[in-house]
């Protein structure tokens, strides 16, 4: 599919670019979709949480009160879970929420993703760029120029751009990363996605094998 190239103020540069229908133009599977995202997700959980079991509750161990004559349930012990400050019985441990998913359905799950943002046309290439500082000015002056000012982006570099990366740092509803570093939760929580020119190749050779 042919895509026409942009430049940093929005306009075309009269090139344009054939993008791999390998890639942009498969089949989305939204089954592998789902997946990825749900690992990417499980990924991002700490895991820490712990509730105090009956073992670990401080407390008297005797026995509060006599076995038999009460009227009442016998009990052994405060730290029971049935009274106010006792154990949690089951509460949670910590534990990894991670899981495996192959190389395969990854890489089917980003082409899906990025197949879809090129069927809805939030799928935008622009030439190479670089600022000579970090300028969250200038970043937002591009934004503006590709009509992205007021929606979720992700720009897409080739390779480490530390000035660009700064420039976005501080606004929320952009990200900058490199084609390395390419996700399908990144891709799918953008409006629109920004592939830099030189960024285009290694994805096309990461996603094709």
């Amino acid at each position: 599919m042919e895509v026409k190239v942009l430049d940093i103020n929005g306009k075309e540069t009269g090139r344009t670019v054939t993008l791999s229908d390998s890639v942009f133009a498969i089949e989305p599977n939204k089954h592998a979709v789902y997946l990825d995202v749900k690992q990417y997700l499980a990924n991002q959980r700490q895991g820490t949480h712990k509730a105090k079991e009956r073992a670990e509750v401080t407390g008297s161990t005797r026995k509060i009160k006599k076995q038999k004559g009460t009227g009442t349930a016998r009990a052994g012990s405060v730290k029971n879970p049935l009274f106010k400050g006792g154990g949690t019985v089951f509460g949670p441990r910590p534990r990894s929420y991670s899981f495996k998913l192959n190389k395969g359905l990854k890489r089917l799950a980003r082409k899906s993703a990025l197949t879809l943002k090129a069927q809805e046309s939030n799928l935008v290439v622009v030439e190479n760029f670089e600022f000579e500082a970090p300028s969250t000015k200038k970043f937002i002056n591009v934004l503006k120029a590709l009509g992205l000012d007021n929606k979720k982006s992700l720009f897409v570099l080739g390779d480490t751009n530390n000035n660009v990366y700064l420039s976005s740092r501080n606004l929320k509803a952009s990200s900058v990363i490199t084609a390395s570093e390419l996700n399908t939760y990144a891709i799918l929580n953008a409006g629109s996605v920004v592939l830099f020119e030189g960024s285009l190749a290694g994805i096309e050779e990461t996603l094709s094998k």
